[in-house]
């Protein structure tokens, strides 16, 4: 006789939901699996408008029913709408940023309402060109954070150590301290709107990927500060993704890892093809719990 276990189903902001399955690790201990989720983030790409619908075209044509994540793009702020009607709904399109005001003398700053008027309910915020390029800090990033959830979007922070950090062997202060000054003040109910991209920042635009066991243990590590700040119900179901030169040819090692819940690319979200196998990862084997 097989005794089932409860399927949960978490809704993850307003855009769309996912339903963990129940699954055992090699060690026994039973735990939520999150549906995976790759994104794209193509920063100041493509050039024209043309080019950006003929890309999210060709990509929306490998999300297909069998695809086994969800998906999202992140793309310039002129070029929205025009993917939006590229890619007929299979998927959200995001904001590459917004900055924590609703109106104002800020010019050419985007507030979230903004982008809820066209329908956009994901934003970035704390991307590592973002914090050097522009100087954003973790107060000013937790401010687009909370006034994001608050009217009703949904954010992926992004944290990340430099090289000069990962080589002092500062991964887990740096990842800790900007995970919790950017959740400042966002409650466990909130977090249902809120995805990590943990993005070492001497792999982003370097080609350099880090390896599958790194990227885990900095995983491991900023779940567990989830778990210290929120429990562990947000500790299981928040989805942490991995940014910093994805491929096809490493994501299907870094997906394997039992922390690691999605990615966030940059350079290969620009091809078609090669973020389609990305969003195609071969999934690992993991079988379903059966308890006889």
């Amino acid at each position: 006789m097989i005794k089932t276990a409860y399927i949960l189903a978490i809704s993850f902001g307003s855009t769309f939901s996912f339903t963990p399955k129940v699954v055992l690790r090699p060690n026994n201990v039973l735990y939520a699996e999150r549906k995976p989720f790759i994104t794209g983030n193509w920063k100041l790409n493509p050039q024209t408008k043309d080019e950006a619908v003929q890309l999210a075209r060709e990509i929306s044509s490998h999300v297909t029913p069998s695809s086994p994540c969800d998906v999202a793009l992140f793309v310039p702020y002129p070029f929205i709408e025009g993917v939006q009607s590229a890619v007929i709904d299979k998927f959200p399109i995001g904001a590459e940023a917004v900055i924590p005001e609703l109106a104002g003398a800020f010019t050419a700053g985007i507030s979230p309402p903004m982008l809820q008027s066209i329908g956009v309910q994901w934003s970035l915020a704390g991307h590592s060109e973002r914090r050097t390029l522009f100087g954003e800090s973790d107060e000013y990033i937790n401010r687009q954070c909370k006034l994001l959830i608050e009217q009703g979007m949904s954010v992926m922070l992004c944290i990340g150590e430099t090289l000069e950090e990962f080589e002092k062997n500062l991964v887990g202060p740096v990842c800790e301290i900007q995970l919790k000054k950017c959740l400042a003040g966002i409650s466990e109910q909130e977090m249902a709107r809120v995805a990590i991209a943990y993005e070492p920042v001497w792999a982003i635009g370097t080609g350099k990927v880090a390896t599958p066991e790194i990227a885990q243990e900095v995983h491991s590590i900023c779940r567990n500060v989830l778990r210290e700040m929120y429990g562990d119900d947000v500790a299981d179901s928040t989805r942490i993704l991995y940014g910093g030169s994805v491929t096809p040819e490493s994501v299907d090692g870094l997906m394997a890892q039992p922390d690691i819940d999605g990615a966030l690319v940059g350079g290969a979200s620009l091809d078609a093809d090669k973020f389609g196998r990305i969003i195609n990862f071969v999934p690992s084997q993991v079988e379903q719990l059966q308890i006889a």
